[in-house]
């Protein structure tokens, strides 16, 4: 019998053995799979927010654009019904898209999710946060003190 062991993520977002940094799509899409309705809309809610329709159309079969469309315009607002439509593999694809188009988006996570004490409760969730924060610790900064 050959058993297959998972490797196992230390609290800085490596992997056994500090080989390589956890995925921050697949963090995201883990603590969306384990989030109740209401959380699963705030987080797609501020993931969404930045992208245009034309760009959601593009990500994970254009499932975000219909969402686009039937949350309203120009507000958006996502359906509990509907954020339970969305698998995690199509928020990892949201999240991968995300975080080229707009870094302050994926740091706004921070806030998003350590202001729900359901969310914030996860392993999964505090991983985010601490990856999110190490990672902007080591941002890059222009020459007037902004962020790039």
């Amino acid at each position: 019998m050959n058993q297959r062991r998972e490797p196992s993520i230390s609290a800085a977002g490596e992997l056994e053995g500090g080989t390589a940094e956890v995925s921050l799509p697949h963090l995201v899409g883990k603590v969306y799979e384990s989030a109740p309705a209401t959380e699963r809309r705030r987080l797609l809610e501020h993931l969404m927010r930045p992208l245009g329709v034309l760009s959601m159309a593009v990500v994970a079969n254009g499932i975000f654009s219909k969402l686009r469309f039937l949350g309203g315009w120009p507000d958006l607002h996502v359906r509990p019904e509907d954020a339970e439509a969305i698998r995690a593999e199509d928020v990892v694809a949201l999240v991968d898209y995300v975080q080229q188009a707009s870094s302050d988006v994926m740091y706004g996570l921070v806030q998003v999710v350590s202001e729900s004490p359901v969310l914030s409760a996860t392993a999964g969730a505090t991983l985010l946060i601490a990856t999110l924060l190490k990672r902007s610790r080591t941002r890059p900064v222009d020459l007037d003190g902004s962020t790039l």
